[in-house]
């Protein structure tokens, strides 16, 4: 079966986008594995589908690269975005479902992609480590000095410890400053470490507000594939609302593949 295929990418975060609308194939688990392997595919942090919504200018389908239909992420919703206006489903604006419900995003000026995050509950706070979820679950820890800590190995620590169970969480090393946060993640699904997560990000700044580390409500994310920046509003009964993140979203190649 032959595929066509667009190379989007989001901070480093890169995706493997398929137009499926007006498609009757069905892709295996060991097929999206194909696509996103680094060696022999395509190569990615996952796979995204883009189809027909009955309510929404369209849906979106998200796997990780292990071939497995996965929970949100966020740089794959902003890349999502920049695709279908790339196609010219949506225009400057647009609504979308997704796994995790509907979300908002705007295509700003500077080409940049602001999507609308779910609103956030509870924060689990146990001290030296935080739990929330932004979509998909984050385990945050902050440290002093982000560049030294091998993420491969700790992060596969904590992702497969007893503290998460069988289905695990993604793993985030934080370190901040009053104003900006720069962070490394480890992401379950690809089970290494990623250039950047969407949900990451947005838990990282969520959880550096909640811990009193940074005052402002709009944070600047310095991911190791580039900047993001989290923006929300926070109250007693909501706690964290009208979240939103932006970034960069940019195509990087396109082409057919045979699998």
């Amino acid at each position: 079966m032959t595929i066509e295929f667009f190379k989007y990418q989001g901070a480093g975060n890169d995706f493997v986008m398929i137009d499926y609308r007006n498609q009757n194939y069905e892709l295996s688990s060991d097929q999206v594995a194909f696509l996103c392997h680094r060696r022999f595919g395509v190569g990615a942090d996952g796979l995204i589908l883009l189809k027909d919504s009955n309510d929404c200018d369209f849906e979106m389908i998200y796997y990780n690269s292990d071939g497995n239909l996965s929970s949100m992420c966020g740089n794959g919703g902003r890349c999502i975005v920049a695709f279908a206006h790339y196609l010219g489903v949506i225009h400057e604006e647009c609504e979308f479902d997704a796994v995790d419900g509907k979300h908002k995003a705007h295509i700003l000026k500077d080409g940049n992609i602001r999507l609308q995050m779910q609103n956030v509950g509870e924060i689990i706070d146990n001290e030296h480590q935080l739990f929330l979820n932004t979509g998909s679950p984050h385990h945050i820890e902050f440290i002093s000095n982000v560049d030294s800590i091998d993420v491969n190995l700790e992060g596969a620590k904590i992702r497969n410890s007893q503290l998460y169970g069988k289905e695990g969480s993604n793993v985030n090393f934080v370190e901040c400053n009053s104003k900006a946060i720069k962070m490394r993640t480890y992401e379950r699904g690809v089970e290494a470490e990623t250039l950047a997560c969407g949900t990451g990000v947005t838990a990282a700044a969520l959880a550096a507000n909640y811990k009193g580390l940074i005052s402002s409500t709009s944070i600047p994310v310095q991911a190791k594939g580039g900047e993001l920046k989290v923006e929300f509003k926070k109250d007693d009964v909501n706690l964290y609302y009208d979240i939103w993140l932006s970034g960069p979203a940019t195509l990087v190649f396109q082409g057919k593949i045979t699998c």
